[in-house]
């Protein structure tokens, strides 16, 4: 998993979510735009404060969050 140095996780922000270079904007915020519809550059347009990558970083995190992890049940 490659560095992902714009995503932060800190308990007094959000509740420790995923969040954007410390921000109040969650990881789960950018993928319900996105899933919503929404494009790269309305989200942009939205929340100038973001950054592209910002946004490309967030879903590589999701993205990584999400994957399937295969579980060898005979040994659980």
């Amino acid at each position: 998993m490659e560095r992902l140095d714009r995503i932060t996780q800190d308990p007094s922000v959000m509740g420790g979510k995923a969040c954007v270079r410390g921000m109040r904007v969650t990881v789960g915020m950018i993928v319900g735009q996105i899933g919503a519809g929404h494009s790269v550059d309305e989200i942009l347009a939205d929340y100038p404060y973001l950054k592209r990558e910002d946004i490309m970083q967030a879903l590589r995190y999701a993205a990584w969050r999400a994957e399937e992890r295969e579980i060898d049940l005979a040994r659980v």
